[in-house]
């Protein structure tokens, strides 16, 4: 099962925008392949440390994927590698 997580903070436009696209790609793959965390700067110092500048962070089975803003095209890319594999 791959992993995915949404690093966010409450009251965030970015945040809004990134895990609408995040539940759309993982809603057309298969069920059960992608797991979906999502985590808030706000709830952790050291998430808060490491990713406050860069808040929406996607992160695929623990790797950076994308921050600020996430394509879709290249999320769904990413995403549907890591379920044939």
């Amino acid at each position: 099962m791959t992993s995915l997580t949404l690093i966010s903070k409450p009251d965030c436009h970015l945040c809004d925008v990134a895990r609408e696209i995040v539940e759309t790609v993982v809603a057309d793959l298969p069920e059960g392949r992608v797991a979906i965390e999502e985590l808030s700067i706000a709830d952790d110092p050291a998430l808060y440390a490491q990713w406050w500048e860069k808040i929406p962070v996607v992160l695929v089975d623990g790797e950076l994927h994308a921050h600020w803003r996430v394509s879709a095209d290249r999320l769904r890319a990413a995403l549907a590698e890591g379920v044939s594999a």
